[in-house]
Parts: structure tokens; sequence; C-alpha cells
């Protein structure tokens, strides 16, 4: 079971999430035409953020603001979407690295949302999105700790282990994996209606790459 806490529901109105859990799917290499289309839509967010800057783009600004909202300071800790973009940014396109994580790479930046992807065998219970406290920490995906005081975190009964910000090492997706969940970070301007066609959009996409099943869930 995934829930949101109140204690988000009462600094962000309208919070919610989007959850897609995933069996007997099989991660490998990403085909040529993933490969191709994460690096075209690469190419052609570098030339938009040549015509609009990125700090003005409404997805990117929206998100900021649902920091502060939290306590989160946005200048320090940026959503992972916002990072994806800012690479763009520079040229320093994102790199395939295993069919999942393209795939959660390319909707991230299709949708300008945070989207985490998390090996379900490495879970423990139930999860619920909250706002951390001084006790919440984890090693990243990114290799460094990062500590979630008065930042958004998912976790489960083992502890913290995925963010908006960055993801942990301990549920992160390999080549291993056969069962995933992955979670939609939804803007809280985005209606039911728009979150439930891009999960379905999304889900379709990775059982096209990896088979398997899989079932969405809006929660508000």
């Amino acid at each position: 079971m995934v829930t949101i806490s109140d204690t988000i529901k009462q600094h962000v109105a309208h919070f919610k999430i989007g959850v897609i859990t995933y069996e007997q799917i099989v991660v490998g290499a990403s085909p040529n035409m993933l490969k191709g289309k994460l690096r075209q839509l690469q190419e052609l967010l570098y030339f938009d953020m040549e015509q609009t800057p990125l700090a003005d783009w409404p997805e990117v600004k929206e998100w900021r603001s649902v920091f502060k909202q939290v306590g989160t300071d946005p200048s320090r800790y940026r959503p992972s979407s916002e990072s994806l973009l800012r690479r763009v940014q520079k040229q320093s396109f994102i790199p395939s690295i295993h069919s999942a994580a393209d795939v959660n790479n390319f909707f991230s930046l299709y949708y300008k949302l945070p989207i985490g992807i998390y090996d379900r065998d490495h879970l423990t219970g139930d999860i619920a999105v909250t706002i951390g406290t001084q006790a919440d920490e984890y090693i990243g995906i990114n290799d460094r700790t990062t500590n979630f005081d008065r930042k958004l975190v998912t976790k489960d009964a083992q502890g913290p282990f995925g963010s908006p910000i960055v993801d942990s090492k301990r549920t992160m997706v390999t080549e291993q994996t056969t069962n995933a969940i992955q979670i939609v970070y939804f803007l809280p301007s985005f209606t039911e209606t728009q979150c439930e066609q891009i999960l379905q959009a999304m889900k379709e996409m990775f059982i096209q790459i990896h088979g398997g099943t899989a079932h969405t869930q809006l929660i508000i």
C-alpha cells in the first residue's frame, strides 16, 4: 500500500503521486529505439532552453514552489527532473544506463517531473510519501549521503529510500531486477485526467520494452 502523509497535505494542496507496479520484467541494455528517443528528446529540450530560460519554465517554477512549501531551499536541493534538465542545458547529455533507467529518464524529461523507479524485492511493507526529519537520510545513487530533514521523502518499513530529489542505492533497479515500482511525483496543478493519461503512457512504453505485467494507481 502507498499513501501520502497528512503532513504533506497540510503544506501542499492537491499533492498527488502516481504508482506503477511491474512484475516479471526483464531489464537489460536499451534497444536502439529507446536510445534514439532519449537522445532526440534531449536535443529538442536543449534548443527549447536556448529560447526560454529554464527558470521560466512553468513546471520548474511550480516544483520550486512546492519545495518551498515543505521547507526545502530549491536553490540548494533541486527536483531530479530539474537536475536532468540542467545537464541537458550544459549539453552534458544523459547517457544510456539500462532499459529501465532510460525509460525513467525519458519520461522525467518529457513530462518535466521527478520520477523514481525502485526494485520491489528490496522494499519492505507499506510505502508512505512524507516530509522527512533529521533522522531520515541515505546514500543516494549518486554515492552521496543526503539528509531529508524538511524535504519530501518516500519510506518503507526499513526507512527512507526515495525522493523527488535523489533515490537511494538500497532500492535502485539493476539488470537483475524482475519486479519494480515506479513513483511519479505529479505537479499539484495537474488534473486527475492528465495524471491518469501520463501513467497509462508510461506503463505501455515500459511493458513494450520489458515485458511482464503492470498496474497503475493514482493517489490523491
